[in-house]
């Protein structure tokens, strides 16, 4: 075997059956979102994908986008890389506490690094997220070229409009520099672009690819190309609650979710027949348009495949397919003035330049149909994401696994397939976090195997809501005002959607599994949370000390003082007048 570069001292295999690799991240898709794991938004390019790799269906994230994503580049859990919370919504007395810098720490390895140092050229565009620091760009971080936005989203038709006012401005770097953005753009069209062009700069490099594309399809504001949103006209004129019942079946049809699973109707869902004529139809068209996204990003994906077939490289491509979290469930009634002022809401804008979709509470309990939750909370539906793994030698075709996955192994995985050696606490002579996550590829071959015994515990938490998993049980606690701030237990073999909970039938394994939740944490460095925590009123806290203050607070002092000024010279003014 011929040995090529040094990797941490050890010799890398220079093997020519190397697969490139190809991650793509969607943005706040719920699990059953995807055609091939019971929707049925148009997704052929991903399906075709799902139908010649393996289907998870017990896959794992974090429930918001940036701890997602440190753990998917690292293999590191969230709090031990940095991001111990998603920084709009950490608490100001975590902000810079060991694991809660809302970027990453010095001491852990990114997968570009280990793959560029292993031999293969890298390239990411789209959304990074994880610390707009110039250390912490992809420049820095093991990637070749690089497009990305470092905030948590932007316009998709505008790129340097800011979705929300939490920043003052969207952070775009291209190889670490401030870019020209185009006039004209859309942001999946974009990504693909980027990466075609990348790739075509690598031509006859004799290298692998890697490459990573960051969507923010379907993050806030969603938003589409008429003719994808033409294609779903009427097609959600039933409503929110038969949408969610047939993606259960159609799930249940597909072998990824039991028979007649049970699930709850969730406490943010309205009665869609209580709704008037005109409301039905405004809120149809908000998941016409989101429909219309997922089917634009799929497109584009479809562009990469076919670029990709036209080269030779799409058979000796490994492509990995997943989404960060489960889908947006928040209204955004506490940005709703500012919206007024920067946004049109009207119905026949919806989906264009300029108009602003939040899909709401009620689609977003659809499209994690048939579980509970939806982003930012422990329950299923907004940590358990459609994994998809395509074009791994040796893997079954059209299978699905079952067996409960982590974030944290696609980077063991992909390591493995690259046949790049696996740091362990230590990366060129530096101390680092070691990765924590399981290989895939024994899974890959059989899916009947499961990847972590039945008694290893998997802890989880964001934003003080909590979960452990061990083996087919999960304990997990919720917050208000989804949740009601308890513990609770349940068989996700037999009841993904979270119906029945078993604490007085299992007290033993409760117990147990309170007392390996606590362990967990306190290895990890999970903060408490500070008493009357809310994520949504800790967003407003944070927009006013970290950017409407520091923006604003020189002008209006000078304001103020200008005020005073004149006010006591117009003052002095007319008591001259009076004396003279």
């Amino acid at each position: 075997m011929a040995l090529g570069l040094s990797l941490n001292g050890m010799a890398v295999a220079a093997q020519p059956d190397r697969p490139n690799i190809l991650v793509l991240v969607a943005d706040d898709w719920g699990f059953t979102d995807v055609g091939a794991f019971g929707g049925e938004i148009a997704t052929p390019h991903l399906d075709e994908l799902a139908r010649r790799g393996m289907r998870f269906s017990n896959f794992h994230v974090a429930a918001s986008c940036s701890p997602t994503r440190s753990m998917l580049l690292t293999g590191v859990d969230n709090h031990r890389n940095g991001h111990g919370n998603l920084r709009e919504t950490m608490p100001r007395e975590h902000l810079g506490q060991p694991g809660y810098l809302g970027s990453l720490v010095p001491n852990v390895v990114t997968l570009g690094t280990l793959l560029r140092d292993g031999g293969y050229r890298t390239s990411v565009a789209g959304k990074w997220n994880v610390g707009s620091e110039p250390d912490n760009l992809p420049d820095r971080r093991g990637f070749d070229q690089s497009f990305v936005m470092g905030d948590t989203g932007s316009d998709n038709w505008e790129p340097e409009k800011r979705y929300l006012p939490h920043n003052a401005k969207v952070n775009w770097f291209e190889n670490g520099k401030t870019p020209v953005m185009p006039a004209e753009f859309y942001s999946s069209t974009f990504f693909i672009d980027k990466t075609i062009g990348y790739l075509k700069s690598g031509e006859g490099s004799g290298k692998p690819f890697f490459a990573y594309v960051g969507f923010q399809a379907n993050h806030v504001p969603v938003q589409a190309p008429q003719a994808f949103i033409d294609q779903y006209k009427g097609r959600y004129d039933s409503g929110w609650t038969a949408l969610r019942d047939a993606r259960r079946d159609r799930a249940a049809e597909l072998g990824l979710a039991p028979k007649a699973a049970p699930m709850v109707t969730m406490r943010t869902t309205e009665n869609w027949d209580a709704l008037n004529p005109g409301e039905r139809q405004y809120q149809a068209r908000l998941m016409e348009v989101y429909a219309g996204m997922a089917s634009a990003m799929d497109h584009e994906v479809g562009r990469l495949i076919a670029h990709l077939k036209s080269t030779g490289e799409f058979d000796h491509t490994v492509f990995v397919f997943l989404s960060d979290n489960g889908p947006e469930g928040s209204d955004y009634k506490e940005a709703d003035i500012w919206l007024r002022f920067h946004y049109n809401r009207d119905l026949d804008r919806l989906g264009g330049k300029g108009a602003y979709v939040v899909p709401g509470p009620s689609w977003s309990s659809a499209s994690a149909s048939p579980l509970d939750t939806f982003k930012f909370y422990a329950g299923e539906g907004g940590i358990r994401s459609p994994l998809i793994i395509s074009g791994a030698p040796g893997t079954a075709a059209n299978q699905i696994h079952a067996g409960l996955t982590h974030v944290t192994d696609i980077l063991p995985t992909l390591l493995e397939l690259a046949k790049v050696p696996r740091p362990g606490a230590s990366y060129q002579g530096q101390s680092i976090e070691a990765p924590s996550g399981r290989s895939l590829l024994p899974v890959l071959a059989d899916p009947a195997l499961r990847v972590r015994a039945a008694d290893e515990p998997i802890g989880y938490e964001l934003a003080g809501n909590k979960a452990l998993f061990k083996g087919d049980l999960k304990l997990v606690l919720n917050t208000a005002p989804i949740g009601d701030g308890q513990w609770h237990l349940y068989d996700l073999r037999a009841d993904p959607g979270e119906t029945r909970d078993l604490q007085q039938q299992r007290p033993d394994e409760f117990s147990a599994m309170r007392a390996d939740y606590a362990a967990w944490a306190t290895a990890q460095g999970v903060l408490p949370m500070p008493e009357g925590y809310n994520p949504v009123r800790q967003v407003m806290i944070n927009t006013v000390f970290n950017y409407w203050i520091p923006t604003y607070l020189n002008s209006t002092i000078a304001l103020l003082a200008g005020m005073v000024l004149g006010g006591g010279l117009l003052i002095a003014r007319r008591r001259r007048a009076r004396t003279g």
